[in-house]
């Protein structure tokens, strides 16, 4: 953490090499969200582009209160949100291509592997933009409630509550066309 405010100094100084730090340090983890809401890898490294612009641009006003992650996940939000009302974006369906699995070799292993992972996409597709995102910042970023709630600008209880929406309409969905499900924890 204090590395981090090291190198927004830096950067505010007018280091801006120092700013590759940072986006290295976030990239990966803002393109797998983003694309996740998207659907399409064009669109969602474009987007995290220009949310990295807007976050240099923004750097200035963050104030050092809560964490930077979370300051970050939020200008990039409102940046991908103000994008999809201007362009009135529509979800284009994508195959995403997943690293194989660790644990076996055997094809049929793999199989079942990546049908379950192409069921969650799916499932997660379906959801309002509101509870997609939730449900992506909460176990694809591994962001806390505080930080969820900090970032959509909601109540810690309005946050659990959508995400126990989004995760039963997931499992009736599942019940009603068949399929996998995989059981998203409670305890983080």
């Amino acid at each position: 953490m204090e590395e981090e405010q090291q190198w927004i100094q830096e950067v505010l100084a007018g280091n801006k090499q120092g700013y590759a730090y940072i986006i290295n340090k976030y990239k990966n983890q803002l393109y797998a969200t983003i694309l996740r809401m998207t659907k399409n890898p064009q669109d969602a490294q474009d987007l995290v582009q220009e949310a990295f612009i807007k976050i240099y641009e923004q750097l200035g006003k963050y104030d050092g209160k809560g964490s930077f992650s979370s300051w970050l996940y939020r200008v990039a939000f409102n940046h991908c949100m103000d994008e999809f009302r201007k362009k009135s974006y529509q979800m284009r369906r994508v195959e995403i291509n997943e690293e194989l699995m660790e644990d076996s070799k055997h094809p049929e292993v793999i199989f079942l592997k990546k049908e379950k992972s192409r069921q969650l996409e799916r499932l997660i597709s379906t959801l309002p933009d509101d509870e997609r995102m939730i449900i992506l910042l909460r176990y694809v970023n591994e962001l806390c409630y505080d930080e969820i709630s900090e970032l959509v600008e909601v109540p810690v209880s309005t946050v659990r509550n959508k995400l126990h929406r989004a995760k039963k309409k997931m499992r009736e969905t599942v019940k009603r066309e068949g399929g996998y499900f995989y059981e998203v924890s409670n305890d983080r």
